[in-house]
């Protein structure tokens, strides 16, 4: 079977492979960790409920937003669907589609039977893709299919022993006034007693960016304060480089997934109790909906053309 393998899927396979020595975590510092974090959401859930404040749910999107722009995080931030942003949605519902697949697969059948599960589902670019032209569908068919064959010829073929799990919903706590989660692209392994198998994996149709690590750091905390076991590894899967950046899970980065974390909910509480937001500009600057009325965000953009 490796010698069917094309040299991007052996790399990315000996990335993502098991070590010979299980791994198993301390238990005494995952315990240590779960109690920080159990603290921190007892006394922030306390300040919700005595303010009359909503409930709040912490996704990686929102922690990013609180922790970027807090003016765009509570602002009117409306998001606009195109042939650009919908690309990347179908991509990612058509190779989730592919890895169960039985049958060898046929790229462009699987994004025409994601597009047509997505418009039926009724969310995301749902009726963006509706009512999308014959020449948006095209193109957006396109970009979509390229997706597809780069994940087939790039990424390991998936056992189905490490049973495999895409679209993985994961939360903490069960419920309360804050609650942390999102849903996992795919999710290899699963632990056995304590030791750790997962590997959770996010697929990115787009550039790298700084915050995708930050990203799976956070899908590891929320995992092991679920299960109490962590992964053993987080990775980014890049579609166009073909390439997986893979990162091994510590105790040292469940700590740095617990800060960010933190102060994120510690953020979406201050302003949820009526706090000024601040205005932080950024490479998001130039799509956000707020542009036209915020000058700090206006002169960032214009220093950077000019530039």
């Amino acid at each position: 079977m490796v010698a069917d393998l094309t040299p991007a899927q052996l790399r990315n396979l000996d990335l993502l492979r098991r070590a010979d020595e299980p791994i198993v975590f301390d238990r005494d510092a995952i315990e240590s960790l779960t109690a920080e974090m159990h603290d921190v959401v007892e006394h922030l859930s306390g300040r919700l409920q005595a303010a009359g404040m909503a409930d709040i749910f912490l996704n990686k999107t929102r922690i990013a937003g609180v922790l970027g722009c807090e003016a765009r995080y509570v602002g009117d931030d409306s998001f606009e669907w195109n042939v650009a942003t919908a690309t990347g949605t179908v991509a990612h519902r058509a190779i989730e589609l592919g890895i169960n697949w039985r049958d060898e697969p046929v790229p462009a059948e699987l994004v025409d039977i994601a597009i047509e599960l997505i418009i039926a589902d009724g969310r995301g670019p749902a009726v963006w893709l509706g009512s999308a032209s014959p020449a948006e569908r095209a193109d957006l068919r396109g970009g979509a299919t390229d997706a597809v064959v780069k994940f087939i010829e790039t990424f390991p073929p998936i056992d189905p022993r490490s049973r495999p799990v895409v679209e993985s919903s994961i939360r903490w706590p069960v419920r309360g006034p804050i609650v942390f989660g999102g849903k996992v692209d795919l999710v290899l392994g699963v632990a056995a007693g304590a030791e750790s198998r997962k590997v959770v994996i996010d697929l990115k149709t787009g550039a790298t960016r700084a915050e995708h690590l930050d990203d799976l750091r956070f899908y590891a905390l929320v995992e092991t304060l679920r299960t109490g076991v962590p992964p053993r590894k987080v990775a980014s899967f890049y579609l166009a480089a073909g390439n997986a950046v893979v990162e091994d899970v510590t105790v040292d980065l469940l700590r740095s997934a617990i800060r960010r974390t933190v102060d994120a909910a510690v953020a979406a509480v201050e302003l949820a109790e009526g706090r000024a937001a601040t205005t932080t500009p950024g490479a998001m600057c130039r799509w956000c909906a707020l542009q036209a009325e915020c000058d700090t965000g206006s002169a960032y953009l214009a220093d950077l053309d000019d530039n």
